[in-house]
């Protein structure tokens, strides 16, 4: 610790910091344009200058290191003429657009020239002009308003790892550009629109769609993986704008996904808004109360072992739970959540979730990677593991095919047995996973749907077993759920013991199954099931509409108060920022109305009700803490001597990062990322 002086005021601060961080532990607003938290120092604006004693100039406050005893004031008439200086000449060439600009209401440029400009300039010449630069579907770009402030430059490098973004000539003739003007290759690119502090960055979708005043701000949770990023979804009306990144150091950072972030005009898209009955192959309109029961006619004229309930990638916490209390009440044993066909038969919780924690992977000194292409899987955790790789270089290895993760690692091969050579020592990179203290396994979903999947995981945990994945204080066995509402469906046991989805279709294909109540199961093959009746129970005209013979309208995920569990299995709430168009209802309530038809006497009449007895029955999904610990509970003892690996390649099972669900496959910005993505691997 070291003792400073900051407006005459003695504190003591850590040795490493820098006087802007120190300012800011002493309450002191400092002003800056280029510097961030999460990005390297340029020291580019100069808006942050302090006086500092026995220095002759004023020093940029962001840039330089405290040392004992110094005396800092930031306030004085000095600093205030230098930044008022500064702002001066930032404003040379800012164009006076600020009431058609996007950023009008949120841009730092507008907000600090009123608390730190001079209210008048000096300078009379012409300001120049840039010609706006192409960075794909999702970024609009007024390059006149640029400061050169260098946050987009530094994110696109350090975080997302793609070297796309840059600066062209020098001085006044400086421009911000992709070089080729091409769509940025990455699936967290828009975040530059929030690090951008003028309005030279800004949404092309959201483009003169509304004022930040005029929408309502709702802090959520984000389905469109398994991650759970926290985030802000503003609403104009019922109607959702815009979402926004969160803070969660545990979670996301302050970054989301590109998916995370425009999906969301897909919610208006196709939506299913009232009940539909199939009648001679034509789906028409019906009143709740008669496809209701309808339904449940159907649940009483069929035999519990013919029917089959299946739950899709979407759905919350709440729904899934009241989902598998119906199958458990009607003694339906064919249930299933992996719509992928994953055939484990999952004993105990740490076999499924990210037991590591992900902001624990900046703990981690040796990760392997097997069959999981993470960039596409989860981009927050894979920009985690490019955090940790570029500040201590730890080594990575991958079992899979070769992606570009962003960074460097040391590809093994893509063939699975290799999990066995390192079983026994006979690959190199068992020698890295010794020498680590810290060692991280990721297993990926698109090994565990094949015909050696049990294979695969008996070597895995004999791999973690054999060596030092897990200790007392560490947990280094990571599987990586794809799917916003798998872990929690585990968690409740939504799946047949010794069963898969295969069995279902084969069951389906013999004329055992004869009906299908499908709650949002859109990536399931429906060719499969077509020979059985199928109940919808979903919010869009996707797969699952399309092959039903009754549909009942339900609530995304931005139109309801729900929870989810993360693939770390972390409960989180999600809040409702909008309403649910026409007709359509809350999941839970659809099956709550259709308990009571069934006269199966829950009594559930609200929300807090139903959490209730969810917190009684499965307490510990509430008592999350975020912290790493060595309970792994083995499956499989040893591999079967009869298992073989096959030979065949992993199928991934993410084949476009855009279109992974319904909401995505519905969204217009979406459909153009895909098609931009597309181009740029045709190039």
């Amino acid at each position: 610790m070291k003792k400073i002086k900051i407006d005459n005021i003695e504190i003591e601060v850590d040795d490493e910091l820098t006087i802007m961080q120190a300012c800011e532990e002493a309450g002191k607003e400092i002003p800056r344009f280029c510097y961030h938290d999460k990005l390297s120092v340029a020291g580019n604006c100069r808006m942050c200058l302090v006086e500092v004693e026995g220095t002759p100039k004023p020093v940029a406050s962001c840039a330089m290191p405290i040392n004992e005893g110094m005396s800092i004031r930031t306030n004085t008439e000095k600093v205030k003429k230098a930044r008022e200086g500064v702002m001066e000449f930032l404003l040379i060439n800012h164009p006076l657009d600020c009431p058609v600009c996007d950023q009008g209401g949120e841009c730092d440029l507008q907000d600090q020239t009123v608390a730190y400009g001079s209210g008048h300039s000096r300078f009379d010449e012409n300001k120049r002009a840039v010609k706006e630069k192409h960075m794909g579907p999702l970024i609009k770009t007024y390059m006149t308003r640029c400061i050169h402030c260098t946050r987009c430059i530094r994110f696109a490098d350090e975080v997302a790892g793609v070297n796309e973004v840059g600066a062209l000539n020098r001085g006044e003739n400086m421009e911000i550009s992709t070089y080729l003007e091409k769509t940025i290759d990455s699936e967290l690119s828009a975040n530059i629109i929030d690090l951008c502090p003028v309005g030279a960055l800004t949404s092309k979708p959201y483009q003169f769609e509304a004022r930040p005043w005029e929408l309502k701000k709702t802090e959520t949770i984000d389905v469109m993986d398994a991650v759970g990023s926290n985030i802000r979804v503003d609403t104009y009306g019922w109607k959702v704008k815009r979402v926004l990144p969160r803070l969660n150091e545990d979670i996301n950072e302050e970054w989301i996904s590109d998916k995370t972030r425009y999906a969301c005009d897909g919610l208006l898209m196709q939506r299913l808004d009232e009940p539909y009955i199939k009648d001679n192959g034509k789906l028409g309109k019906v009143e709740w109360s008669d496809a209701l029961q309808q339904v449940s006619q159907l649940l009483r004229d069929y035999n519990s072992y013919e029917i089959a309930f299946l739950s899709g990638d979407l759905c919350d916490l709440e729904t899934l739970f009241l989902f598998k209390k119906l199958s458990e009440d009607l003694n339906i044993s064919n249930i299933e959540c992996r719509q992928e066909g994953c055939n484990i038969p999952f004993t105990d919780r740490s076999q499924y979730t990210f037991n590591t924690k992900i902001a624990d992977i900046e703990k981690s000194d040796c990760i392997l990677i097997v069959g999981s292409n993470i960039r596409q899987e989860a981009p927050i955790i894979n920009a985690r593991i490019r955090k940790q790789k570029i500040s201590t270089n730890l080594p990575i290895g991958v079992i899979g095919a070769k992606f570009d993760l962003t960074y460097e690692y040391e590809h093994l091969g893509d063939e699975l047995n290799i999990l066995s050579d390192l079983t026994k020592g006979k690959n190199n990179f068992i020698k890295k996973i010794k020498k680590a203290d810290n060692p991280m396994l990721i297993i990926g979903n698109s090994v565990l749907n094949r015909k050696d999947s049990l294979a695969i995981f008996s070597l895995v945990e004999q791999l973690i077993h054999k060596h030092n994945f897990l200790k007392d204080d560490w947990n280094g066995y990571n599987l990586l759920q794809i799917a916003a509402a798998r872990t929690g469906a585990l968690d409740l046991g939504l799946y047949k013991k010794g069963g898969s989805l295969q069995k279902i279709y084969d069951d389906i294909e013999g004329d055992k199954i004869k009906l299908v109540i499908s709650l949002g199961a859109d990536e399931i093959d429906y060719e499969k099931i077509k020979k059985s009746k199928i109940v919808y129970i979903g919010t869009h005209g996707d797969k699952g509409a399309n092959n039903a013979n009754i549909i009942l309208p339900s609530a995304a995920y931005t139109e309801k108060d729900s929870m989810y569990v993360n693939t770390e299995g972390r409960l989180q709430y999600a809040f409702k920022a909008s309403f649910p168009p026409g007709n359509a209802k809350d999941d839970w309530k659809i099956i709550n109305e259709i308990s009571n038809l069934l006269k199966l006497n829950w009594e559930i009449v609200d929300l807090q009700q139903l959490r209730s007895l969810i917190k009684n029955q499965y307490s510990n999904l509430f008592e999350f803490d975020g912290s790493a610990t060595s309970n792994y509970e083995r499956l499989l003892a040893n591999l079967d001597p009869k298992a073989k690996l096959c030979e065949s390649s992993i199928n991934y099972l993410i084949k476009d990062f855009y279109l992974t669900n319904a909401i995505a496959r519905n969204s217009k910005t979406m459909a153009e990322c895909s098609q931009a993505r597309n181009e740029l691997s045709a190039v």
